[in-house]
């Protein structure tokens, strides 16, 4: 009965989609399956959908719906939670073939797009008109904005401009029933009813699909003056964080890469950070306020980080010299990749405990015996440390995700949460109900029946229904 079921499932989406837009073929699903968490479990899915509408998604979730096949909403697959992970049987429905700019608003400084649209070439479209669309995840070259949306992803701004949901002003959403739900606003203020738009952005797909989104732009900053430091001590650099936090000072990025990070960008890039070798940490910011404010912020921030007790401070406003310094901040997971697999984990805390962080996960990385690098955002606390190891070693596989879980609950127990941009996904269900506990987990479980009573949506992820 299943096998006729699902023939007649796949018939029905190729005459809704064409027979191009359904992939079975087991080579290319493959392709599909995963996204960038190595840990997290993946399924076989039934197929691979690629609609290009609206109207084709609303479609496709009845169809599924009337044979209660579940749907697995994907981007690109850059995610690092397992999120879009694909569950035996499934639809995973990739959103990357509905790729439209709708509309650039700029009277309004407001962008309409679809999900597939790639978050640098959004980026590189608004600055056509002077503006700015502010999230940069660090896979923003071919991460997609229904992905971002998504996770809520962050990225190296996050401390001046907020992270993804932060740049939403609306979204257009189809629910579990195949109607189309319209959230949100084009105005810049707006407090009518309860706000359903934050509630998807952040959800994982568990609770519908993104088919377009109203997003909030700024005017274009001015270009960046940069400033790198570099510190003796790991607490020296964590208590430099704290003086800018505490000065009132707003970068718009501020970065921290501890000595693993910094070793091994160095050699991947065959170059020198600052002082060179030997340094615990290193501060990276940027001040896109331009001109003479620029030079001042940036000044600043110099002075502050001497005042402390950097060993190396060095500001500039050239635009190359800027580009090369975040540039290897970037380079950080690709330097990584060159010794093994990555597993990035993604916590956040208090900014007042980044130095403890990254001493604890060095504590981590001897026990266990693995190098475990950390970089992140220093601005907000969202720290990212990555743990290398052997993916073809059952031993090492396990001690990574040992570190993985340790590493998690050191961010806890400093007073942090066990996800700061990369979501829940597939593999930290446990963490978010120890971290919500049983009353926000039922929350969330009675949300997601109202909204999905079928569990049709991503099942599994972040929580399960039971």
């Amino acid at each position: 009965m299943k096998v006729t079921a699902h023939t007649a499932l796949l018939a029905e989406l190729r005459a809704v989609l064409g027979r191009g837009a359904v992939l079975t073929d087991p080579e290319v699903v493959e392709t599909y399956r995963r996204d960038m968490m190595p840990l997290a479990a993946a399924g076989v899915p039934l197929a691979v959908v690629l609609p290009t509408t609206a109207n084709q998604i609303q479609r496709v979730v009845r169809a599924a719906a009337a044979v209660g096949v579940p749907i697995v909403p994907r981007g690109a697959g850059s995610g690092l939670s397992g999120a879009a992970n694909a569950i035996d049987g499934c639809l995973i429905l990739s959103t990357t073939r509905m790729r439209s700019i709708l509309e650039i608003d700029t009277a309004n400084r407001l962008a309409v797009v679809e999900p597939g649209v790639v978050n640098l070439d959004l980026r590189e479209a608004v600055e056509k008109h002077g503006l700015f669309y502010p999230p940069d995840p660090s896979s923003y070259d071919w991460c997609t904005i229904g992905g971002n949306l998504a996770t809520n992803a962050g990225g190296l701004c996050c401390v001046k401009y907020g992270v993804t949901t932060d740049s939403v002003l609306g979204l257009e959403v189809v629910l579990a029933d195949g109607e189309l739900l319209r959230t949100g606003r084009r105005t810049v203020k707006g407090v009518a009813g309860y706000d359903l738009t934050k509630l998807f952005v952040g959800s994982e797909g568990t609770l519908g699909v993104i088919t377009k989104a109203t997003l909030a732009l700024r005017p274009l900053p001015q270009a960046p003056s940069t400033l790198v430091a570099t510190f003796a001590e790991t607490q020296t650099a964590a208590s430099a964080v704290s003086r800018i936090v505490r000065a009132g000072l707003v970068p718009s990025l501020l970065e921290i890469m501890d000595s693993v990070s910094i070793d091994a960008v160095e050699r991947h890039l065959n170059t020198e950070l600052g002082a060179g070798a030997g340094s615990a940490a290193l501060l990276l910011a940027q001040s896109d306020l331009g001109g003479d404010a620029g030079r001042a912020e940036i000044e600043t921030l110099e002075q502050l980080c001497i005042d402390v007790g950097a060993d190396f401070a060095y500001s500039t406003s050239d635009l190359a010299e800027g580009r090369l310094l975040l540039a290897a901040r970037r380079a950080v997971l690709p330097a990584l990749e060159l010794l093994g697999r990555g597993l990035t984990d993604d916590v956040c805390v208090p900014r007042t405990r980044i130095g403890d962080l990254i001493v604890g996960c060095a504590a981590i990385s001897q026990r266990v015996g693995l190098t475990i690098a950390v970089v992140g955002h220093a601005g907000d606390g969202n720290m990212h440390p990555t743990i290398v190891f052997d993916p073809d070693s059952p031993t090492e596989t396990s001690l990574a995700r040992e570190a993985f879980d340790e590493i998690l609950a050191l961010g806890i127990s400093l007073g942090g949460t066990v996800t700061g941009e990369h979501g829940i996904g597939k593999i930290k269900q446990n963490w978010l109900a120890k971290e919500i506990g049983p009353i926000g987990l039922r929350t969330h479980r009675a949300l997601k029946q109202a909204l999905d009573p079928m569990n049709l949506f991503n099942p599994g992820s972040m929580f399960t229904a039971e």
